[in-house]
C-alpha cells in the first residue's frame, strides 16, 4: 500500500469515527431530556463527550500530522475505558460494560490503525515563512 492510500484510508476512518461520535451525541439528547435528578449531569456530560470527540476525531481526520497530543489522550482514553470496563466485567459485571468492551475497544483499534496508517507521529512542516522558508514544528 503507498503512503498516500494508506493516509487516504486512515483519514477516512477518522472521518468515520467523527460521524459515529456526532450521531451518538445527536442521538442522546432525548436521553439527557428523560434523565431524573443526578443521572442527568451524567447523561449531559456524556453527550458534551461524544461532541468533543466528534470534533477532535475531524481535527485528526483533516491535519493528522498537527496534533500529535491529541492523538495520544484519544487512544489513551479510549484504551484506559475499555481495560476498565473489561476489569468491571470481571468482577461480575457492570450494567453497560460490555457494550464499553465493544464500541471503545473497536474505537481503540480503529484509532491505533489510522495513527499508523496516517503516521500521525510525523511532525507536520510549518506553514513557509515570509521568507519560503519551511521550517519542522518541535
Amino acid at each position: 500500500m503507498t503512503t498516500l492510500s494508506a493516509t487516504t484510508l486512515g483519514r477516512a476512518a477518522l472521518w468515520v469515527a467523527a460521524g459515529a461520535a456526532a450521531t451518538a451525541a445527536v442521538a442522546s439528547i432525548p436521553v439527557v431530556l428523560d434523565a431524573d435528578g443526578p443521572t442527568t449531569i451524567v447523561e449531559t456530560w456524556r453527550t458534551y463527550g461524544l461532541a468533543v470527540f466528534a470534533i477532535l476525531f475531524a481535527v485528526l481526520a483533516r491535519r493528522p500530522h498537527a496534533s500529535r497530543g491529541v492523538w495520544a489522550a484519544i487512544i489513551l482514553n479510549k484504551v484506559a475505558l475499555t481495560v476498565t470496563a473489561i476489569i468491571y466485567a470481571g468482577q461480575g459485571g457492570i450494567p453497560g460494560s460490555g457494550a464499553i468492551i465493544g464500541w471503545d475497544g473497536a474505537l481503540a483499534l480503529l484509532l491505533i490503525a489510522a495513527f499508523v496508517l496516517t503516521r500521525g507521529w510525523i511532525r507536520s512542516a510549518s506553514p513557509a515563512s515570509p521568507s519560503g522558508d519551511r521550517t519542522v514544528r518541535a
